[in-house]
């Protein structure tokens, strides 16, 4: 084997980690130095040493401030995000921002304060997993397949790619975590009939849905959603407010903010466990020494009481199913195989909510939860180092678009040029045309998102087309093209037809993209707000429609046969009511349909008669 060509996968997971290589012929997952297959995605600084993964984690409790968890949640984003701020009321670990509005995560080292970004920390756990790989294979590992929630922007995708360089892997491809997960099942499953399967990956920190086409080792994703801030740790926290409002009952004296990060440490660690331990046995105790002014925290809890506590989240389980299936237009019978993937999956409420809404379709859980999406990135490692292996060599992976993408057109309109979910690599094109006469440039303003209106939506990049010759509005034709290549890299090219003048822009990494949060939010409010953007909508479309005709109106008037069979003071009379009507326009922006069509209505009674009295002339 070329060990310069050798590339691993990872699954760089909120609450576990795995790795994965390619190696005679399947796919083998690496096990850790204490000799287990998935690594908790854990740092601790203490005053002696930095520790990574189980060790990291057995000392929390002692040393709850040092100790870093979740740098997932943090990977890519702003200090100011809703959703860091509101992870900081749990977080024990003091998280503080940079100048640019970035977070920094503050530790004590070796008795100094130390500052890391959550690149650095996720840079620890890659290079954990990278020593494991070569412990195991005896040789360096430079190159790695590194997974993401489908739903993280250009921005996290980049913090991803920078955690890599620092752990000194080249990271060859970003792939997201739900399709790693197909190719897993694929591969392991491989038959000769073709199937419509939905990954449904529930893990610590992300859920993400997905439905794809499998056929002989093409893998086509056909829609995909998701929350990025929905998983196992989630419900924790959920059960941890009950522990706390419980006691509280109890201890009337109790000051919930006072209890020390120590002590909740602890807490949380016990409220993890009786999670786990309620997927097999239907009650468990939460036990605490001294949580509070001497007081205890003892608290039984049943399988049933916990699902009732959590049953929002995993309602908004089910949104995502049905946002997938909808994005897709596919019936629920349609789907052959329900695949569950990530640690969460494991809780038996998931399964039945799931056989329930399929009716009766039994979810798969054939292929290891934790590790399925750490070996699909294995494959796609042997396939873009060419293994020479028949089975890998009939892979193909087709994924697709989260957003819509397009531009701004007039009334700030968003008009979607690729819609979301669209297969990628791809392209697609449509003309338009200038708003004003003789209009010499043209601003091309990029947008991503789901609402009718670009202000509501993430503005991507802008370039303008110059030198467009005189004409009046409408008639140049401007093509707009946009392309995306396989590692979703997005160019924009604008071309005036008559002329062949164009202007281009390239979409790459931007820092300033969407966090998980709002790109989610999105979605969400698209279907929230979608009545108001409906009547939005209607009353741009009669302001169109009057603005249109006035301006029709003005053309028609000036031409020469229509000149010859109108007196001059009909010709004036209809110019003053085109010109006030277009100054009212103007002064008039943002009323609503009726009143549009009214005025409409208004003007085409003074001036129809004219012009049937001027046309019967010619």
């Amino acid at each position: 084997m070329n060990t310069e060509n050798t590339i691993v996968g990872i699954d760089l997971g909120t609450t576990n980690s795995c790795i994965g290589i390619y190696k005679d012929g399947h796919v083998e997952i690496i096990i850790n130095k204490q000799g287990n297959r998935t690594t908790p995605s854990w740092v601790a600084f203490t005053d002696t040493e930095r520790l990574i993964g189980e060790a990291a984690k057995n000392q929390y409790g002692i040393n709850a401030e040092n100790t870093i968890y979740d740098s997932k949640r943090l990977i890519g984003k702003l200090f100011n995000d809703e959703t860091i701020q509101s992870d900081l009321k749990h977080w024990p670990f003091k998280i503080k921002s940079d100048k640019n509005n970035k977070p920094l995560i503050c530790v004590k080292y070796k008795n100094e304060e130390k500052e890391f970004t959550p690149e650095e920390i996720s840079s620890m756990i890659l290079l954990c997993m990278k020593e494991a790989a070569e412990s195991y294979l005896g040789y360096l590992i430079k190159r790695a397949v590194v997974t993401v929630p489908a739903y993280f922007n250009d921005a996290q995708r980049r913090a991803t790619i920078d955690a890599g360089i620092i752990a000194g892997l080249k990271i060859e491809r970003i792939i997201n975590e739900p399709t790693a997960a197909a190719m897993a099942y694929e591969l392991d499953k491989k038959c000769n009939i073709d199937r419509i399967v939905l990954i449904f990956d529930l893990g610590g920190g992300t859920l993400d849905v997905s439905l794809l086409y499998l056929d002989n080792g093409v893998c086509t994703v056909i829609a995909t959603n998701g929350k990025n801030h929905l998983g196992g740790q989630d419900l924790d926290i959920i059960l941890l407010n009950y522990c706390l409002s419980e006691f509280a009952k109890h201890n009337k004296d109790c000051n919930i903010e006072t209890i020390n990060k120590k002590t909740m440490s602890r807490l949380k660690t016990a409220c993890e466990k009786a999670k786990k331990e309620l997927s097999s046995i239907l009650q468990t105790t939460i036990e605490i020494p001294s949580l509070y002014n001497g007081n205890d925290l003892f608290i039984t809890i049943s399988r049933a009481k916990f699902e009732s506590l959590c049953i929002n989240e995993f309602n908004k389980c089910l949104e995502c199913i049905e946002q997938v299936l909808h994005d897709a237009k596919m019936s629920k019978d349609k789907i052959t195989d329900i695949v569950l993937i990530g640690g969460s999956t494991r809780i038996p409420y998931i399964k039945n909510m799931l056989k329930n809404y399929f009716n009766g379709k039994e979810p798969k859980q054939d292929i290891n939860p934790d590790e399925a999406v750490a070996y699909g990135a294995a494959i796609q490692g042997a396939i873009l180092s060419q293994v020479n292996d028949d089975k890998i060599k009939s892979m193909v992976l087709v994924d697709v678009i989260p957003l819509s993408l397009g531009i701004e057109t007039a009334g700030g309109q968003m008009t979607k040029i690729l819609n979301r979910n669209n297969n990628i690599p791809c392209s697609k094109e449509q003309v338009f045309s200038t708003y004003s006469d003789n209009q010499p440039c043209v601003t091309i303003k990029i947008y991503e998102g789901e609402r009718e209106f670009t202000k509501y939506n993430n503005l991507l990049g802008t370039f303008e087309l110059t030198n467009i010759p005189p004409m009046p509005r409408g008639i140049p034709k401007i093509n707009v093209k946009f392309e995306i290549d396989a590692n979703g890299i997005l160019k924009i090219q604008a071309t005036e037809e008559s002329t062949g003048k164009s202007n281009n822009i390239i979409i790459k990494n931007d820092k300033n993209r969407f966090t998980t949060e709002e790109l989610n939010k999105f979605i969400e409010n698209a279907n929230k707000f979608s009545e108001e953007d409906k009547y939005n909508k209607e009353c741009l479309e009669h302001k169109n429609n009057i603005e249109n005709y006035v301006y029709y109106v003005r053309n028609s008037i000036n031409l020469e046969e229509f000149k010859k069979n109108i007196n001059e003071e009909n010709y004036k009379k209809i110019n003053d009511i085109i010109n006030e009507t277009i100054i009212w326009i103007e002064n008039n922006p943002n009323l609503s349909s009726l009143e549009y069509k009214q005025k409409q209505k208004e003007i085409e009674n003074k001036i129809v008669p004219i012009f049937m009295k001027a046309y019967n002339k010619i």
